[in-house]
């Protein structure tokens, strides 16, 4: 899961760019800005892996956005003007997108951007766990939880954070769904929607709009829908 901010000065232009996300199922918006000066203050601080960013906005523009950042996540810029386009490479920009945008060339952009990321993510460490058997540890706040594997229930995010659930306790801790996979093998787990990662063995019910696990109905995303079936056929 690639976590992303969208930041376009338009409103129309950035529902656009909600709908495209929200429709592909490796993408996670974890915000939108339609002003540039208080994006920059988010994606200075914050975790972001991908910015969508417009490059004609008041105050700020996106080529002067970029060049501020400390820390240069990847970025789409998009734009309904094609002589930036230079400049954009130039800043090693992924890709660069005309408006008006199609959802089969932000599917091309997002396909490179996509690869890239696993390029990186196979060349680094994954977080570092000690090596139990079928354990991990998740740190919430200052303290840090054993856990079973076998116990979790199901994974729920809301906001920058993510919430473990097991029959006992939950466990809230400050991480996002690519991070929460380093941890978690995938062949155990699955994402069924945007805010939730359930586990294949405590699947009580499957519904084609939802599951139920241990008595709580978790929600199955449209754009997740497809794997999830073909995953459960396979299994």
């Amino acid at each position: 899961m690639i976590s992303c901010v969208a930041i376009d000065d338009e409103p129309s232009a950035l529902s656009i760019l909600t709908e495209y996300v929200d429709k592909t199922s490796f993408l996670e918006l974890v915000a939108s800005f339609r002003d540039p000066v208080e994006a920059l203050s988010y994606c200075q601080t914050e975790e972001v892996e991908l910015i969508f960013l417009d490059v004609n906005m008041p105050n700020l523009n996106g080529m002067q956005f970029y060049r501020a950042l400390s820390n240069k996540p990847q970025v789409v810029f998009t734009t309904a003007y094609s002589e930036f386009a230079v400049e954009s490479y130039d800043l090693k920009a992924t890709d660069y997108l005309l408006k008006p945008i199609s959802y089969e060339r932000f599917i091309r952009a997002v396909s490179k951007v996509l690869e890239k990321s696993e390029t990186t993510k196979s060349g680094s460490q994954k977080m570092v766990q000690p090596k139990e058997q079928g354990i991990i540890y998740v740190k919430s706040g200052h303290q840090l939880h054993r856990l079973n594997l076998s116990d979790i229930l199901f994974l729920e995010k809301d906001g920058h954070y993510l919430t473990f659930h097991t029959k006992e306790k939950k466990v809230l801790c400050r991480m996002n769904m690519k991070q929460a996979f380093d941890i978690v093998p995938e062949e155990d787990f699955v994402q069924v929607h945007k805010s939730f990662i359930v586990a294949w063995s405590h699947l009580d019910v499957v519904e084609v709009h939802q599951v139920h696990i241990n008595g709580q109905k978790i929600p199955v995303g449209l754009g997740y829908r497809e794997e999830f079936q073909k995953r459960l056929g396979s299994g």
